[in-house]
């Protein structure tokens, strides 16, 4: 593998996950919060909870729909496309135009089919980079090059909605309240690329999984300390209309104060969707970041797509993974207990 560097992030990681202490309780929100909030586009939680959690800007669950059909309009967005380039542009524009410190980690990956090199980027949004503690909310940017579990054509076009495209527009809409955020910590956007620049099926496969973050947990280690990572949460799979969201072995492994802590905000905040059950062992970015660089970090994923009994007409990896599947709703629910969580954050 042919590596090639620029513009790398140097941070060091805490051996214990501190400062993660819950505040006040809040409970979830009520029937006429939900109206309201349906009637109006914004999340269910923009308008506060029934014991008065409010949010320091609103979460607008349309315009974070908004979000996800523009990237999907781009087509496939496999890591070194036109439509990858073309969604790097639109981010970088997006997250500058929000005040957010844009940077770019540079590196060659070896393609699987050509044998040539292909450029990889992961993109670091930074809020508040003058503090030296922070936390990571990561998503893979990147869609797989075919629709390889599509039972009709596993070479069709794939855009990947809910996987790559969801959890993309999400922090696309959270960007809004950064600067809204009384935070003792730095919060950094991580979008990993080459998630998963695999073609074929099964055993069938041909390339890697995890390049990008595999490259950042790597980097973590060698280049040596300037500033500390905290915690990590990875969102994948986060726009299914029926959401449901579950621990998954590789995060209550690694880091099981954390994933019973974001659990636990969800429950103050009335979300159902949120089970404090393990269901899947999921192989995602969170594994690279937990066992290269130690950094103690969960994945917010619903793996059963739309839903665990429709497991055998899964979304997953078919060209069926369109915005229509998806529901901005989801994506704001998941922002706002992720929003609580860095509220909550101590120097």
């Amino acid at each position: 593998m042919a590596r090639k560097t620029a513009g790398l992030f140097y941070l060091v990681v805490l051996g214990s996950l501190v400062g993660c202490l819950p505040g006040a309780s809040e409970s979830g929100a009520g029937t006429g919060a939900v109206a309201r909030a349906e009637a109006s586009g914004e999340s269910v939680l923009a308008q506060g909870s029934a014991r008065g959690w409010r949010p320091p800007a609103p979460l607008d669950s349309k315009r974070a729909m908004g979000y996800l059909e523009k990237l999907c309009k781009l087509g496939s967005r496999t890591t070194g496309t036109v439509g990858m380039q073309q969604q790097q542009r639109l981010l970088e524009e997006h997250f500058g135009g929000l005040g957010g410190q844009i940077q770019w980690q540079t590196f060659n990956h070896k393609h699987p089919l050509t044998g040539q090199s292909v450029e990889v980027r992961n993109l670091m949004v930074r809020w508040k980079p003058e503090l030296a503690t922070r936390v990571l909310l990561c998503s893979h940017y990147d869609t797989r090059p075919f629709p390889d579990q599509d039972p009709k054509n596993p070479r069709g076009l794939f855009v990947g909605a809910n996987d790559g495209g969801s959890s993309t527009a999400l922090l696309m809409e959270l960007g809004h309240a950064m600067s809204k955020l009384d935070l003792k910590v730095g919060v950094d956007f991580l979008f990993f690329d080459a998630e998963e620049l695999v073609y074929g099926a099964g055993v069938n496969t041909t390339g890697d999984y995890f390049v990008g973050s595999t490259y950042f947990a790597e980097q973590l280690v060698t280049e040596g300390p300037q500033q500390t990572y905290r915690a990590g949460i990875l969102m994948d799979m986060v726009g299914d209309k029926e959401l449901q969201l579950s621990w998954d072995e590789v995060s209550f492994k690694h880091a099981p104060g954390l994933a019973k802590e974001v659990w636990g905000i969800a429950k103050e905040l009335g979300l159902k969707e949120f089970s404090p059950r393990v269901l899947h062992s999921i192989r995602d970015d969170h594994l690279p970041l937990n066992e290269i660089a130690k950094l103690p970090t969960i994945d917010i994923i619903d793996f059963d797509y739309p839903t665990v009994a429709s497991r055998s007409k899964s979304y997953w990896h078919t060209m069926a993974d369109t915005p229509d599947k998806c529901s901005g709703e989801s994506m704001t629910k998941v922002a706002a207990v992720v929003m609580a969580w860095l509220q909550r954050q101590k120097p």
